[in-house]
């Protein structure tokens, strides 16, 4: 079954049904989660909903407010399951209680993506996505995502001919590596909207694009460019990337390659976190390699 019928069999976004106990506790918890973004001294949510009419709120932070809460009803409703498990979701949901709000790309629009977004309050969420006519199908329910439809250049079956490659075309190395434009090098991300290159992302999650099959486009281009980004970050602080499905051969393989061992920071499941510093504030490097 494709997954666009999956979609339309299941009823992906919320079908009007009676909340259950089950759903009336992931409302709760849902809540819970979004109280805990708000700083000591703030109104709750609940207060500020019951405030609502005798003060006034401003057009943004309503726009944020109604984002969190439609995610919540979905979430509530739904009885699909994220990609990611608990545990997963919480680092990086961690690292956006601090970052928040923040540029934050995502590679993949799938059943997580309204949560995402919602966790991001006044922040730039923006998903790439390689199938356009998924894309349609979520912006129809869901036409606040920010969200673009992309080609890739590379197939699964590629990966290890896509390191020979990195290794001997002089626009892949590291110092020279840059995105826009750059055909020579097979592992830059090109052709891709412009909000992508001219957008200094804080935050990158990497679940897409497809990689479990031969003449799928693989996560090895996505991951290069990530590290080219997080590298060629002009302002402060790391560039935080969140890789998943590193039980994978080639994830965990072009993970070591280019995001690089010493800068994981944390690990949970099949998900890596790491913090990549820009190229100016790495204190040792030898040219040679990402690493």
């Amino acid at each position: 079954m494709s997954r666009e019928d999956n979609v339309m069999n299941r009823h992906y976004f919320a079908d009007g049904r009676k909340l259950s106990l089950v759903a009336i506790a992931g409302l709760i918890a849902g809540v819970i989660l979004i109280l805990s973004f708000r700083k000591p001294g703030d109104y709750s949510l609940l207060c500020s909903l019951a405030k609502f009419r005798a003060q006034p709120i401003h057009e943004g932070e309503f726009s944020d407010m109604e984002t969190q809460l439609q995610a919540i009803v979905h979430y509530a409703t739904s009885k699909i399951v994220p990609q990611q498990n608990y545990g997963e979701i919480s680092i990086t949901f961690d690292v956006l209680k601090k970052r928040a709000p923040c540029n934050f790309l995502v590679f993949g629009l799938g059943y997580d993506s309204l949560m995402w977004n919602s966790l991001n309050p006044h922040g730039k969420t923006t998903f790439i996505e390689e199938d356009p006519k998924w894309v349609e199908i979520v912006l129809k329910t869901a036409p606040d995502l920010h969200a673009y439809p992309v080609k890739y250049r590379t197939e699964l079956k590629e990966a290890d001919d896509l390191l020979s490659h990195y290794r001997s075309e002089p626009s892949c190395f590291p110092s020279k590596a840059y995105l826009r434009g750059n055909d020579q090098c097979r592992l830059a991300l090109t052709g891709f909207p412009d909000e992508f290159y001219n957008t200094e992302w804080d935050l990158i999650m990497i679940d897409a694009p497809r990689g479990y099959f031969p003449e799928a486009p693989g996560r090895m281009a996505a991951i290069f460019s990530a590290a080219v980004m997080a590298r060629n970050r002009k302002g402060s602080g790391v560039t935080h990337v969140f890789l998943h499905d590193i039980d994978r051969r080639v994830e965990k393989l072009f993970a070591n390659e280019f995001l690089c061992k010493k800068y994981l920071v944390k690990g949970f499941g099949r998900l890596w976190h790491f913090e990549i510093p820009s190229a100016v504030n790495m204190t040792t490097h030898d040219g040679s390699g990402f690493c």
